[in-house]
C-alpha cells in the first residue's frame, strides 16, 4: 500500500537531515552564541529553518540540475562565502580580546534584530556546503524515494526546525556557565577557529 511508503520517507529525510546539520558550522555557531545571549532567538531559528526548508524543497524539485547548468556558480560561492567567514571569524576573536564587559550574557537586545537576521542569512546563504547538503545531497537521495520523495523532503524540513529551535533555546540550560566573562571568551574564540577553519577549507576545496 503506497501511505505505508510515506513514513518511513519521511523518518529517513528526518534522520539524514538531522545528521546533516549536527556538526558544528558556521551556521550553528552563531544559533548558539544568540541563545546564549537571548538575543532575537526565535527569529533567528525561524530564519535558518525556513531557509533550510527553502533549500530543501528545492533540491527535491531537482534544482540540483542547476549546476550543471550554471557550472560558474559553485567557484564563485566558495570564494564570497569563504571571504565573509573570514571577516566573521576576525570579528569573534575582537570579541574575545575586548572588554569583559562587552561579552555579558547579560546585555540583552544588545544588537539589533536587522543585524542579527543579515548575519543568519549570510551564514546560511553564503555557505557552499549547505547548497551541497540541503540542494545536492538531500535532492539526490530524494530521488530514490519516488513518489514518496515529498515525505522525504517533510522529514528533512521537519529536522531542520527540531534542531535549529533546540539549538537556540536549549543553550539557555548552559546560561550559568557563560554567566563567567571568561567562558564567553572561550566561545568567541570557538566560534573564531570555527569561521576560519570552514573559510581555509572552501578555499582549499
Amino acid at each position: 500500500m503506497e501511505h505505508v511508503t510515506y513514513l518511513p520517507a519521511a523518518a529517513t529525510g528526518f534522520a539524514t537531515g538531522f545528521s546533516l546539520i549536527l556538526a558544528i558550522g558556521a551556521q550553528n555557531a552563531f544559533v548558539l552564541r544568540q541563545g546564549l545571549r537571548r538575543e532575537h532567538v526565535f527569529a533567528v531559528c525561524l530564519t535558518c529553518a525556513l531557509s533550510d526548508a527553502v533549500l530543501i524543497a528545492l533540491g527535491v524539485a531537482g534544482f540540483a540540475a542547476v549546476q550543471a547548468v550554471l557550472p560558474g556558480i559553485e567557484p564563485l560561492m566558495r570564494w564570497a562565502g569563504a571571504a565573509f567567514l573570514l571577516v566573521y571569524g576576525t570579528l569573534s576573536f575582537r570579541r574575545a580580546l575586548g572588554p569583559a564587559e562587552a561579552l555579558s550574557p547579560a546585555a540583552e537586545g544588545a544588537g539589533s534584530l536587522r543585524r542579527a537576521l543579515l548575519t543568519c542569512l549570510a551564514l546560511t546563504w553564503l555557505n557552499p556546503h549547505v547548497y551541497l547538503d540541503t540542494v545536492v545531497l538531500l535532492g539526490s537521495i530524494s530521488a530514490g524515494w519516488g513518489a514518496a520523495r515529498l515525505a522525504f523532503g517533510i522529514g528533512a524540513v521537519a529536522a531542520s526546525f527540531t534542531f535549529f529551535f533546540g539549538l537556540g533555546y536549549g543553550a539557555r540550560l548552559l546560561a550559568p556557565v557563560f554567566a563567567r566573562p571568561a567562558s564567553w571568551r572561550v566561545l568567541e574564540a570557538v566560534v573564531g577557529v570555527t569561521m576560519w577553519v570552514i573559510a581555509a577549507k572552501l578555499l582549499l576545496g
